[in-house]
């Protein structure tokens, strides 16, 4: 099977100027010859060079299927490090799918989802971190999982974790050494030499996985839900940030009775907004349940957006919701700025000690709204985010492992505090090796790997 020549439609199936067919393996040439006739008919695909382009036709048993240009790549300088052709037909939807036909009738299979990046992975050609790169480069919704997803695939992860594996491989093999060959390799005072060295390694196992954090807001958004009691303008506010009238809005309080869910792009990064129901004690059942799931959301939420109506007095209501935001990160907002104001800047400080910015906006209006998104930005990242000198974990998966290969390194730790025999600091950190080369896909179990690649698409 990972012999077979494939084939799959590459680019979207809809009505567009261009569609792309790939074709690789190893009679990717020969298939694509079978199908392929250039503009004079003499010239053949097998005896061109690589990395070039031919004018001409794709034709079925003497039909001309569509007018095309064939991308010509010999492996391994192709992405796949195979032989691979890519047929540039026209985009229509009958038409992609002709071609593909076509060539599939001639002698390839239909590929997999993400096997042309499995075929890319297993030959050598990018390692996993760098696979996986290849997927959220796809899926990215914002500049920053943009930029990251093109770092990784650059090789930004896979150059970090071999760093640090040369290391490790470095402190292993001397120890190794020495135990084979104590004459000449002396372990005195070499304990202390290796605790140094294992605790900079945990430093800097320890910053990757911090990362993370940053990692899965780039990738997933920033999970924002919007509190406050009824009628305080939180619909309102969720309209005025998407810039349209998403969520119902009346006079009349406990209108939104469930969570409503909406994505926004802000400065470069995705908020995923959960509007809910105003917080109240309440008989009514369905109000009761949507208030709720509005606290089940909170406990869940990376960024609270607590909406007071500052032309009205504080109540008990708000101040069960303040007093829920400890330990998360949250905003204040003083909405209908507009209005004569019951409630400042300052009675909210006061009852909250400095802990969060408070701004003051008018959702009606608009007033406030760019100070708000400015804020809840810098909340998450100070300063412009570089991608030339950081790298951020953005996959479960990594993180797993590098959470893995820490505990091997402390391991280390407590065995030299413990004064144990070199080779159970060897043993350790062989461990951490292992553990790092998983990201990277060494000594990973096919099912994983299936698995990884199943949730491409499949001309990727």
């Amino acid at each position: 099977m990972e012999n077979d020549t494939i084939a799959a439609i590459s680019t979207a199936v809809s009505s567009a100027g261009i569609g792309i067919i790939r074709i690789s393996g190893e009679d990717a040439v020969a298939v694509a010859d079978r199908v392929y006739r250039s503009k004079g008919g003499r010239a053949h695909l097998k005896d061109q060079a690589s990395h070039t382009i031919h004018y001409g036709y794709i034709v079925d048993d003497g039909e001309v299927v569509d007018e095309v240009l064939v991308m010509l790549m010999r492996g391994p300088r192709s992405f796949t490090a195979e032989d691979t052709v890519e047929i540039n037909c026209h985009g229509g939807v009958y038409a992609v799918r002709r071609v593909l036909e076509t060539v599939l009738k001639n002698g390839a299979r239909p590929a997999e989802p993400g096997e042309f990046t499995k075929r890319a992975f297993l030959n050598g050609r990018i390692d996993l971190s760098q696979a996986e790169a290849v997927i959220d480069v796809i899926q990215a919704k914002n500049e920053y999982a943009l930029k990251s997803s093109v770092s990784q695939l650059k090789g930004a992860v896979q150059e970090a974790v071999q760093k640090i594996r040369e290391r490790i491989l470095y402190q292993i093999a001397f120890i190794e050494s020495a135990l084979d060959d104590p004459e000449h390799i002396s372990l005195e005072g070499y304990p202390e030499r290796l605790e140094k060295e294992a605790r900079e390694l945990e430093r800097e196992i320890s910053h990757l996985i911090d990362s993370a954090d940053n990692g899965r807001i780039m990738k997933e958004g920033i999970q924002t839900v919007i509190l406050g009691r009824p009628n305080a303008g939180k619909s309102s506010l969720l309209n005025a940030m998407l810039g349209e009238e998403r969520a119902i809005v009346t006079e009349v309080a406990g209108t939104t009775r469930d969570v409503l869910e909406e994505s926004i792009s802000l400065n470069g990064l995705t908020l995923n907004m959960i509007d809910t129901a105003g917080i109240r004690d309440t008989e009514d059942v369905v109000e009761k349940i949507g208030v709720e799931r509005a606290k089940e959301k909170a406990q869940q939420a990376d960024l609270i957006l607590y909406v007071a109506d500052s032309s009205q007095a504080l109540d008990e209501n708000d101040r069960e919701i303040l007093r829920s935001l400890c330990g998360k990160k949250a905003v204040l907002i003083l909405n209908k700025s507009d209005l004569p104001p019951a409630v400042t800047a300052e009675d909210l400080k006061e009852m909250t000690g400095e802990l969060y910015p408070v701004i003051a906006v008018s959702a009606r209006e608009g007033n406030g709204i760019d100070l708000l998104e400015q804020t809840i930005r810098d909340l998450f990242y100070r300063g412009e985010i570089s991608f030339n000198d950081e790298v951020y974990i953005t996959n479960a998966r990594q993180k797993a492992d590098l959470v893995n290969a820490r505990e091997s390194v402390l391991k280390v730790l407590e065995s030299i505090s413990l004064g144990l025999p070199e080779d159970f600091y060897s043993i350790d950190l062989m461990s951490a090796y292992e553990a790092l080369g998983a990201i990277l896909g060494e000594s990973v179990g096919e099912d994983l790997v299936n698995e990884i690649f199943s949730r491409f698409c499949m001309g990727k």
